[in-house]
């Protein structure tokens, strides 16, 4: 199957063209079959559980930085939040997938009443499902700064960790809203590529495999 690589302006136009709003993009490059990256994405019932996406992330933020991860946090441009952690491209989907278990699982177990892994959303509950099983071979997330096609045209918007409290709110980030951070130099994740090379995920997937076999 061929893919568009949007990579030029003009590929952006002609996208454009054909009434493209909504841009999902791969975890890998054109280059590799490895993920760049690794996404975790928060997905509470409607915007007005939105607080739980909230909970979700900071207690991920704690996490992460006790591991020593340096992790990243945009809007999902509709209802939720989405994490992001850079990697230094040499691992498996396969092992990534252990890493994005275990920590859905730390959250539901911690959390039972606000986190759950549940696929199906009758079962949920109201409580926010842990998508980790969309980080996968073949499968996409709304791109940095897409429009998501909702009434409101929201954004999905790179943030600063400091901006994820209980003011926060996906609404506040219409397209007129995006394009103001941009000109304003606002970049959440603008040493995204440098994390990258000192990512040290290595470690953390080895105390988790090693956790698994014993």
């Amino acid at each position: 199957m061929d893919y568009i690589v949007c990579s030029k302006l003009a590929t952006m136009f002609w996208l454009g063209n054909q009434g493209a709003v909504e841009f999902h993009i791969p975890f890998q490059t054109i280059n590799n079959k490895q993920p760049s990256e690794i996404v975790i994405d928060l997905d509470p019932p409607s915007q007005k559980e939105f607080h739980l996406a909230i909970q979700a992330a900071l207690v991920l933020k704690e996490v992460f930085d006790n591991l020593k991860l340096y992790s990243y946090v945009k809007t999902s441009g509709n209802k939720g939040l989405q994490i992001y952690l850079p990697l230094n491209e040499t691992y498996s989907y396969a092992e990534t997938r252990i890493f994005t278990s275990f920590i859905a699982n730390f959250l539901e177990t911690k959390y039972p009443k606000s986190f759950t892994t549940e696929r199906l959303k009758k079962n949920r509950n109201n409580r926010l499902y842990i998508d980790f099983l969309q980080h996968g071979e073949g499968k996409t997330i709304i791109a940095p700064y897409s429009l998501r096609g909702n009434e409101d045209a929201l954004m999905a918007t790179p943030l600063h960790w400091s901006e994820v409290s209980d003011q926060l709110h996906p609404t506040q980030f219409p397209l007129e809203e995006g394009i103001k951070r941009v000109t304003d130099g606002i970049f959440p994740f603008h040493d995204f590529f440098t994390v990258k090379k000192k990512q040290p995920f290595k470690v953390v997937l080895d105390t988790i495999k090693e956790a698994y076999s014993t």
